[in-house]
């Protein structure tokens, strides 16, 4: 992509294919089908914008891209908070396009009260997680460092990652509830983990920016994933004219916010609804 424009307008009826990775693009243990990778790569070789938006940090989203053997215009990491550019002279392809920070602090505080035996991390914008606790191997990527519970609060976040394997999930949730998280975005994911961004930041907002830079129409966006991190993106498409489409698996909240769904990942779910693209 060397000398090329990456805010150029395409062609018209390029679409723009936003993909979650994980329970989407990968299967949970981490495999990707064959039939999914047939299908991006049509669609890549079709001269469509295939790229992946998700929750993961960049260190854990660049090597996904190197599986699919796509270099799309941009990339959207950890829930939206950073979202990367294109780049073929940067050391990863890639550099830093837009960051969203905030302070740690309150949030990390007013927490703790009520998950008091819970585990937590803050990612910076250069994707370096400081942790206290346990967290499951490979879960923060390979940059991490513990520190006190204090430290945490030292640097600007872009992500504050709370986990609480001790919970029941009915338990977690209501547990959420009562912290009332007003001055920042969250998801609660699969387990008892919880992504807490900053304000009015996530999956869709980023897309926005894309969508906008490369001039697609919002008829012509396509959005799929699997998670509760996936609801903004996927109601972003529908409200745009566009299609948001669930992954069968994904809880009922997500797929009632989709425009439509497919089949889950296990039954090549995401090859059934890229085939219709």
């Amino acid at each position: 992509m060397t000398g090329q424009d990456l805010t150029a307008q395409r062609p018209a009826g390029t679409k723009l294919i936003a993909l979650d990775i994980d329970g989407t693009v990968l299967h949970e243990d981490g495999t990707l089908p064959d039939a999914a990778l047939a299908e991006v790569h049509r669609l890549r070789d079709a001269g469509h914008e295939v790229m992946l938006a998700t929750g993961r940090s960049v260190a854990m989203t660049l090597p996904v891209l190197d599986r699919l053997d796509i270099t799309p215009a941009y990339v959207v990491a950890s829930n939206g908070a950073i979202l990367l550019k294109r780049d073929p002279d940067a050391p990863t392809g890639y550099r830093r396009h837009h960051v969203e920070t905030f302070d740690p602090t309150e949030v990390l505080t007013s927490i703790r009260p009520h998950l008091k035996h819970a585990n937590y991390a803050v990612e910076d914008e250069t994707g370096l997680y400081r942790y206290t606790g346990w967290f499951p191997d490979g879960a923060l990527g390979a940059v991490s460092e513990e520190v006190p519970f204090e430290q945490l609060c030292a640097e600007p976040a872009t992500r504050v990652v709370v986990i609480s394997p001790g919970h029941a999930m009915d338990e977690f949730l209501a547990a959420v509830e009562l912290m009332g998280l007003h001055q920042v975005s969250y998801n609660v994911g699969w387990t008892a983990w919880l992504d807490i961004a900053p304000d009015g930041v996530n999956k869709s907002t980023a897309l926005e920016r894309v969508r906008t830079a490369l001039g697609i129409p919002g008829e012509d966006v396509v959005a799929i994933g699997d998670g509760r991190n996936d609801i903004e993106m996927l109601s972003w498409a529908a409200a745009l004219g566009g299609r948001g489409i669930a992954m069968g698996q994904a809880p009922e909240e997500v797929r009632a916010v989709a425009s439509e769904s497919t089949a889950r990942d296990t039954d090549d779910g995401l090859a059934k609804a890229l085939a219709t693209v």
